[in-house]
């Protein structure tokens, strides 16, 4: 039998891979760091978990909103993020636009 208080415990436990998020230009200002290591199944997840954990950095939400995204090397344009899902020690990197290119 599981106590209640454990299955809180268990519903608020990160779940899925633990994915190396590394933030470039803008996007690492807004974020306050250079990279960070975050959990979720796909990259919706792991994008979520990346805006609950900088609620308190106002310009974080409207910058990653902007960015573009690459998967190890594999840029995610278009792709449907809740559909691509990450594997442990996966890469995610966050590029905010450039000027000039």
């Amino acid at each position: 039998m599981t106590s209640a208080a454990t299955q809180a415990t268990d519903a608020e436990t990160p779940r899925g891979p633990r994915v190396t998020v590394r933030y470039w230009a803008a996007a690492r200002a807004a974020a306050g760091v250079a990279q960070e290591e975050l959990t979720g199944a796909t990259v919706a997840e792991v994008l979520a978990a990346a805006r609950d954990r900088h609620t308190g950095q106002l310009r974080f939400a409207p910058v990653l909103a902007v960015c573009s995204l690459l998967l190890g090397d594999r840029p995610l344009g278009s792709l449907d993020l809740a559909g691509v899902d990450v594997q442990e020690g996966d890469v995610l990197e966050v590029l905010p636009p450039f000027a000039g290119g």
